[in-house]
């Protein structure tokens, strides 16, 4: 009765039966499919109790499996049948499920798009002032060539599973690389900690199919028998599986991922030419001059216009924290808040400009802060001098002076001239 359970927990955990699931399959633009779309596909996790995704849902299909289990031994009798087939069916599904999701994470990880490059803002904001989520974020971000390596472990891991005879191996490689994401997860409170160890108990499964043979041969040293089993399905079939999984969810979805553009920075480009660090040299709010202040709540301290159209504000003014970090590939434009996610000592806004009339409405991204606009015209005396004057979102009036800051990064200078070479900035 246990591995009854077992079989029907893992099918549960691996076929979708989530309706909300096929909702979101049903919505997908076929016509037009983008990279965001397939990992959605790929991105499957029993959901049955609402909310965020917890552990609850696994007790629910445990529950699920229990009575099951109970009705298949009531009505299956002849409880000496092989379960070879079953074995080779359920560990199939399971390892085929486990195979789409790691390599859908691999690719967002070879083409690095899962942890991009750190904006300027975020190059410009104090350690203290991100959560441990995001300087691990950005920690693997600054080394795009070590994300990419760690997608292709998970590529190679995803393509083992789809072999029956190198399941196992594949398997292992997934408890390794995903252990240390899910505790990655764990200890930097990470969103994405339970689908880490929803993959986990995946790998396992797939794993403990061989797992008595591999104690055998390699602990125990005694003499093991391979498995000898051969599956009745029709070969025709079999291949036919592994060709569309390899071409949908290798081929096409590798290939949408190294043409796309990021999912976590917006798209719509800024106003050309201004982006960059800038020091407010002149700030005036009603009129009144205010002095520079690292610990006014009102002045400004500098500001970032992003390549995209992002403007953030450093002050002392307080920042209640998104602290969003989940995966969100699909996200509209407006929604692509990894800048801002897990940081504070900053405010973020989107801006629209009119060229015509010179003016900027900018628009609080945080969502705590949804009713902040701020509408700006601006004037740009000369290629380091940007004039900001208008209305903020309490109505009163500002009149701001920013001085460009040609400002050298680090990391960028290393990456120019290497590590091995005397580096000014």
């Amino acid at each position: 009765m246990a591995k009854r359970f077992f079989y029907i927990y893992f099918l549960l955990m691996a076929v979708p039966l989530d309706w909300k699931y096929y909702q979101q399959v049903f919505s997908i633009n076929w016509t037009h499919l983008q990279y965001g779309d397939i990992f959605i596909l790929a991105h499957y996790a029993p959901q049955f109790v609402a909310g965020p995704n917890s552990f609850y849902n696994w007790l629910f299909v445990a529950a699920l499996a229990i009575i099951g289990a109970i009705v298949w031994t009531c009505v299956d009798k002849n409880k000496n049948r092989s379960r070879d087939q079953v074995d080779y069916l359920v560990r199939a599904i399971v390892r085929y499920r486990l195979s789409i999701a790691v390599i859908a994470y691999g690719l967002i990880k070879v083409f690095p798009l899962q942890a991009p490059y750190p904006s300027i803002s975020n190059l410009n904001t104090a350690y203290g002032d991100f959560t441990r989520w995001k300087l691990f974020s950005l920690s693997l971000g600054i080394v795009p060539g070590y994300e990419s390596f760690l997608g292709v472990v998970e590529l190679i891991a995803g393509l083992l599973l789809l072999n029956r005879k190198s399941a196992s191996v594949g398997a292992f490689f997934i408890l390794l690389f995903t252990g240390n994401v899910a505790m990655s997860n764990w200890a930097y409170e990470g969103g994405e900690l339970v689908y880490s160890f929803y993959l986990l108990s995946l790998a396992l499964f797939v794993l403990s199919f061989d797992f008595q043979r591999l104690m055998n041969l390699l602990v125990w040293q005694r003499p093991t028998a391979p498995n000898q089993f051969k599956p009745t399905i029709a070969t025709t079939w079999r291949l036919a599986c592994k060709t569309l999984v390899i071409v949908f969810f290798v081929g096409l979805y590798g290939f949408k991922t190294a043409t796309g553009e990021t999912y976590q920075y917006p798209t719509t480009p800024g106003l050309q030419g201004l982006s960059g660090i800038y020091n407010v040299k002149v700030f005036r709010i009603n009129h009144d001059t205010i002095a520079y202040s690292r610990y006014d709540p009102v002045r400004w301290q500098d500001v970032v216009f992003e390549k995209w159209n992002t403007i953030s504000i450093r002050s002392n003014r307080p920042v209640i924290i998104d602290s969003n970090n989940t995966e969100r590939v699909t996200a509209p434009e407006n929604d692509r808040t990894y800048e801002l996610e897990g940081a504070a000592g900053r405010h973020y806004y989107s801006y629209e400009p009119d060229t015509a009339t010179h003016t900027l409405l900018l628009q609080n991204k945080n969502k705590h802060y949804r009713n902040e606009r701020l509408l700006l015209h601006y004037t740009q005396p000369n290629d380091s001098t940007l004039v900001l004057q208008g209305m903020d979102a309490n109505r009163d009036s500002i009149f701001v002076t920013l001085q460009r800051i040609n400002k050298k990064y680090l990391l960028e200078e290393v990456a120019k001239q290497g590590r091995r070479k005397p580096i000014k900035l």
